[in-house]
């Protein structure tokens, strides 16, 4: 087993999660610590929960955190895929494979320091729901490594890597973001990724509350 000193695990996970659960049942309606949930972190408006996932001593993790934006507008800077390498942390490459109504496939690469490159190849879905507040927005994904480039020796590909976004509209035209995530980063001793996955959760939640002040995605938030 390679292990890594915690300041590079926490740098590795940090880039893999940024577009990356297992789909269960993870909705931000879910009551926080109900289903098995338990709070792990606390901390800039986000709250983290985690869980074991079966059969593996890896978590799955789900976060919660307002964001200054409408919904729509966070949905805007989700979808802005092609310009994840210039404001998501470590994405050093993205590209969109294939772009239908209701789902879009595409590739990452993501290039932490002092850690191999790591790389895969998403299908994300997007749903809405209409409720009294106002419209909520899902994005689901998972892995479609077989719709992206093959691998190559000198990048690890990801096995695992699946997960949700639920926008819901909250006062003062914010968002109640719900971020869900189960993915496993390779190479790396379960209790290390575990305390590594919620720094890279919360630099997560920092680079989407910065980006959606940009000018160009103020148009969406009407549409």
């Amino acid at each position: 087993m390679i292990s890594f000193p915690p300041k590079s695990a926490a740098f590795c996970i940090a880039g893999i999660l940024l577009f990356a659960l297992r789909s269960s049942n993870c909705f931000a309606g879910d009551a926080p610590a109900g289903d098995d949930w338990t709070l792990s972190s606390q901390s800039n408006d986000v709250s983290i929960y985690s869980r074991i996932h079966p059969g593996t001593t890896t978590k799955e993790y789900k976060a919660v955190g307002s964001v200054d934006a409408a919904p729509r507008t966070l949905l805007a800077v989700l979808d802005d895929i092609e310009t994840y390498p210039k404001f998501m942390p470590y994405i050093s490459e993205c590209r969109v494979l294939k772009r239908d109504k209701n789902s879009v496939v595409s590739y990452q690469r993501v290039s932490p320091p002092f850690c191999t490159d790591r790389d895969y190849s998403l299908r994300v879905r997007h749903e809405t729901k209409s409720t009294k507040d106002g419209v909520v927005y899902i994005c689901r994904w998972e892995l479609a490594n077989e719709l992206g480039p093959a691998e190559r020796p000198d990048i690890l590909r990801l096995k695992t890597n699946e997960g949700s976004w639920t926008l819901e509209p909250a006062d003062g035209n914010t968002t109640r973001a719900t971020y869900c995530i189960y993915a496993d980063c390779g190479s790396l001793p379960g209790w290390l990724a575990n305390k590594a996955n919620q720094i890279a959760i919360g630099k997560l939640f920092e680079a989407i509350r910065k980006q959606v002040k940009d000018a160009k995605y103020s148009d969406s938030a009407g549409k």
